[in-house]
């Protein structure tokens, strides 16, 4: 694989595409100063559009822009389109929550709009609720369509339990129950995606430094990493004690020497027992010492750079960093994005990564 360009076009236009309630307005677009859309893991992308608020009228003189709600209202839905102007593919899809009126002393009026995706409305009530004997996909089903969003569940059809969700939000809830079981949940268009993480995969691309992939900074830490996780519990029904350990079973994408590896030979063995966490079955504890070990070993080398901006710089996306040293030349897995445009700057990625491993000196 290597590096695709963003544009077919060697000049092109960058600027963000907005549509509110399925509709094109060139006026939004024409006075739109800064765009800031931030995605992470669990879901729920916000986004903020700064526009100048005053524009010229028909008769040579200037009022405020967006005062008459024609184009832009609270409870619009909204979308925004990135990448090259010609083919733009969309980022964002949402709900305006939120104004902010800017009046300066020396320049024009601004106008600050915020939205927030289809998991909005999961975050904003919280209730009591029991899912009895219901599988993980199950749950997530019929949250989906509460939130009036189309549910593609992969995985999670063979966990089945009992669910108590208490005092918390939909969202809060979805999130604590498929962290359990290292998985997550996003908004992509219409449709809510609930995976397994060893399953995501939102696309694959090739960025290398001075290129498309303008900055990066790499930490390595060992002081997260554990080189075994064990967990205990108790089996109510047979009356008698459960355990499991693991090493590791999703390290995601990525190779070299693992942190885990590096820690036993430099530091020595460190374990972590979960005890707190109830669980009843072997496959539940098998389950949980598998999250719990695979998520710490995940972060051992963290990525956070700045990108020419691409739309399909996304969480999940799998990236392969070129141009760097060989310690930290990897794949990594996109855990946080922030696609930014302003008229001076024009459209940049910030994004996190993370991978288990370093490479070979």
């Amino acid at each position: 694989m290597t590096e695709a360009a963003v544009s077919q076009l060697q000049v092109y236009s960058s600027r963000p595409t907005i549509r509110v309630d399925e509709q094109n307005f060139d006026r939004a677009g024409r006075l739109l100063i800064a765009m800031d859309m931030q995605e992470q893991e669990g879901g729920l992308s916000a986004l903020q559009l700064r526009f100048s608020n005053v524009a010229s009228d028909t008769e040579g003189g200037a009022d405020f822009a967006f005062e008459d709600e024609s184009e832009l209202r609270l409870g619009a839905s909204i979308a925004v389109y990135a990448g090259d102007q010609s083919a733009p593919q969309e980022i964002f899809r949402g709900v305006i929550t939120a104004f902010e009126a800017d009046f300066p002393a020396r320049e024009a009026p601004e106008l600050l709009v915020l939205a927030e995706d289809g998991l909005q409305a999961a975050r904003m009530t919280r209730r009591t609720k029991t899912y009895t004997d219901t599988s993980l996909a199950d749950v997530a089903e019929q949250i989906a369509s509460a939130l009036n969003l189309s549910p593609v569940i992969s995985g999670f059809g063979d966990v089945s339990s009992t669910w108590v969700q208490l005092n918390e939000s939909d969202l809060a809830f979805l999130r604590r129950i498929l962290r359990r079981y290292d998985g997550d949940v996003q908004v992509v268009t219409n449709e809510l995606h609930v995976s397994p993480r060893k399953d995501v995969q939102r696309g694959e691309l090739e960025l290398e430094l001075y290129s498309q992939l303008q900055s990066v900074k790499f930490i390595a830490d060992l002081s997260d990493q554990v080189s075994e996780v064990t967990v205990s519990g108790w089996d109510a029904i047979n009356g008698e004690a459960i355990s499991a350990t693991s090493t590791g079973a999703n390290n995601g994408p990525g190779e070299g020497r693992q942190g885990w590896q590096i820690l036993s030979d430099t530091l020595g063995e460190r374990t972590e027992h979960v005890g707190h966490i109830l669980v009843s079955t072997d496959e539940e504890a098998r389950i949980l010492a598998d999250t719990v070990f695979d998520q710490r070993a995940r972060r051992f080398v963290c990525a956070h750079a700045v990108a020419e901006g691409n739309p399909e710089l996304r969480v999940g996306t799998h990236v392969s960093l070129k141009g760097i040293s060989h310690r930290f030349e990897n794949t990594y897995y996109v855990v946080a994005a922030r696609h930014k445009f302003d008229v001076n700057r024009g459209y940049q990625t910030h994004f996190k990564a993370e991978c288990y491993s370093l490479g070979h000196v």
